[in-house]
């Protein structure tokens, strides 16, 4: 029982979620930990802690938890609780091809049906995301630039109008960029990312669907490779 335990601390913003809802709140804070990197690959998540961090009973922390391993950012081990998912080279591997698959899928999709309004939101994400490059340091500027960058991609993606295939699109872009995020945070990427934005959209604008798809190919497996070589790095150390 919820009440036997300690009290179910309320929502960041002050408002208790309601029933129901604390689970998915709660899975929601630990999967950011998560891909931000906050939480190494491999590591335990202690329920104890986890309990006290965030001020849950063990109910709707156990629900979270279940929630993150059917995602796959949370292993689940019989009777030894629960560790953040892994990473190699191989799952790297698998998500880049199927990122490249789906999305190329959707980007071609939004391309041919995209309206005057979808070209106007691509441009938007674009510009915002340019102005930030352009008036912050990198390292000020990380957390917005994550959101940002994940807002242009969705937004040329946005168009295709098959949900379920941008909630895949979404799924794996989270996992890419937890990859990014933990084995590029000291190593810059050896590439001009904002030409490769610019071309991508230009491309999209001027309805170049091949060329479109090409360039985010390109785009997504360059980004890969300086990953896995940082990963091969790291393990021979």
């Amino acid at each position: 029982m919820a009440g036997a335990g300690k009290p179910e601390r309320a929502a960041p913003n002050g408002a208790q979620p309601p029933g129901g809802t604390l689970a998915s709140a709660l899975a929601l804070r630990i999967r950011e930990t998560i891909l931000r990197g906050e939480r190494a690959p491999g590591a335990r998540l202690r329920l104890d802690e986890l309990r006290a961090a965030y001020g849950v009973s063990l109910s709707p922390l156990r629900e979270a938890l279940s929630r993150l391993a059917a995602e796959g950012l949370v292993i689940a081990q019989d009777q030894r609780g629960y560790r953040v998912a892994p990473v190699s080279p191989e799952n790297l591997e698998e998500v880049t091809r199927l990122r490249i698959a789906l999305e190329g899928m959707a980007l071609q999709e939004s391309i041919r049906v995209g309206d005057e309004h979808w070209e106007g939101e691509v441009l938007a994400a674009f510009h915002r995301l340019t102005r930030l490059e352009q008036r912050s340091p990198k390292r000020e500027r990380i957390p917005e630039w994550e959101a940002r960058h994940r807002e242009f991609h969705f937004a040329l993606l946005a168009a295709c109008g098959m949900p379920l295939l941008l909630q895949f699109c979404r799924t794996l872009h989270d996992f890419s960029d937890r990859y990014r995020r933990l084995f590029l945070a000291r190593h810059p990427l050896d590439r001009d990312v904002h030409a490769e934005h610019l071309a991508l959209l230009q491309a999209a604008i001027e309805r170049k669907q091949r060329r479109a798809t090409d360039l985010l190919e390109q785009h997504v497996t360059r980004t890969s490779a300086n990953v896995r070589s940082a990963i091969l790095r790291n393990s021979k150390r």
